[in-house]
């Protein structure tokens, strides 16, 4: 069996939020950098800087008013993080809660030098959420968003690696970085650097490969397994960090080794049970066993066609990321109000797809969940999916008012 290299897709053009993080054409940024190579963008390489995003008065927000819980924030000193008790507290009267954070004990352990680390910002301010989304249909892949805030001249964690792909955001303030060659290329999410600490310690000895100061405006990619760390400098930094969790080919092998086991499950000889008295810690006793079952499992793999997986794949695309909000009482209204000539729009981000049609009806599957469409509805539907939008009368408002419902839908 020959291993060949993966074939690069080619990024379509005019794609903003990509276009917004790196200083040289997505082609090249695919062929060159993706998942090999890191990229300093800076700010004024770069469209515009990411205020817009994110910022200081954001953080003070996020923190004090929006009354977040654990494990939206985590704190960090020197390396270590910190018990969610000493930045947390209970919500007061009818609250019910233990782990609200604390603007008091939080202001605190800021001042003794602790980071803060706002995490799961693509679910919880709006400005990450779009562009998260938006940043996710460029690439392909999903992505999650946290900010690092660190006070001046302290370092929230030191040398390590990521299981995914970032893109560093500098927001506000300044950052030391430095970044090192892999010592476990590629890693996957389950192979974490603290499996490789003492490589991990010892190559922070070494000369780093890139040494720089981020500015407001910067961005840095790093692909997964680059060591790094950082260091704020004259004043309080914030970041964003882009976490894009890449589909590889391990997620290939798992979705094809369930087909392969299910497939192998057909051969009754696979399904027959072990000798009588058999003492399953003995090798010696189940070895031919052994060479049956693996000669089914290659035959099963070798049968295998691409489209034996696309079902699978598609569900753990959907499962990824999140459609974009909808607006429950807003849904509502425009469903109780509806017009012959109102223009109705595909959700963003939807992944929608119509099923074959079955005891005449099919399923529109998606990230908002299942609908059941009547056959007599299937070219309306697949128009709208087509052409992303269509009006109540080319629907019919009984099936418009049902998309708009089950949030398929929104009005223009």
């Amino acid at each position: 069996m020959t291993t060949t290299e993966p074939r690069r897709v080619s990024v379509q053009h005019g794609h903003p939020a990509l276009s917004r993080l790196i200083s040289c054409p997505a082609d090249e940024f695919a062929e060159t950098y993706w998942g090999s190579e890191p990229l300093l963008s800076r700010a004024a390489d770069l469209p515009a800087a990411f205020s817009d995003l994110f910022g200081n008065d954001a953080v003070d927000e996020l923190v004090s008013e929006r009354g977040l819980r654990t494990p939206f924030l985590r704190m960090a000193r020197s390396g270590a993080t910190l018990p969610e008790r000493s930045f947390t507290s209970g919500g007061g009267i009818g609250a019910g809660i233990t782990d609200q954070l604390s603007d008091d004990r939080l202001l605190r352990q800021f001042a003794d030098g602790a980071t803060m680390v706002l995490q799961g910002l693509h679910r919880t301010w709006q400005p990450v959420i779009a562009f998260s989304q938006d940043l996710a249909a460029d690439l392909g892949h999903p992505v999650q968003v946290n900010a690092y805030v660190t006070p001046a001249q302290n370092t929230g964690f030191s040398d390590h690696y990521d299981v995914h792909d970032v893109f560093v955001l500098q927001v506000e303030g300044r950052k030391q970085w430095r970044i090192r060659r892999p010592v476990h290329p590629l890693p996957l999410r389950d192979q974490p650097w603290t499996d490789h600490r003492a490589a991990v310690e010892q190559a922070a000895t070494r000369e780093p490969l890139i040494e720089t100061v981020l500015e407001p405006g910067d961005c840095l990619y790093l692909p997964r397994g680059y060591l790094h760390s950082a260091t704020a400098l004259g004043g309080v930094s914030t970041h964003l960090t882009v976490g894009v969790h890449p589909w590889t080919r391990q997620h290939l092998a798992e979705e094809a080794l369930h087909v392969a086991l299910a497939r192998a499950a057909e051969d009754v000889a696979v399904r027959r049970s072990l000798p009588l008295g058999v003492d399953a810690t003995d090798p010696g006793q189940w070895a031919g066993d052994l060479e049956l079952v693996r000669a089914a499992l290659l035959r099963a793999v070798g049968e295998i066609d691409p489209a034996d997986l696309v079902d699978a794949l598609t569900r753990r695309v959907r499962a990824a990321q999140r459609a974009a909000p909808v607006r429950p009482l807003a849904q509502v209204r425009a469903a109780e109000g509806l017009g012959p000539d109102q223009r109705l729009v595909l959700r963003p981000h939807l992944a929608a797809r119509l099923g074959p049609a079955r005891d005449g009806y099919a399923a529109l599957a998606s990230r908002a969940g299942d609908v059941r469409v009547a056959e007599a509805h299937l070219d309306a539907v697949q128009r709208l999916l087509d052409e992303g939008a269509a009006t109540v009368s080319d629907l019919g408002e009984e099936l418009a008012r049902q998309l708009l419902l089950q949030g398929i839908l929104v009005p223009q």
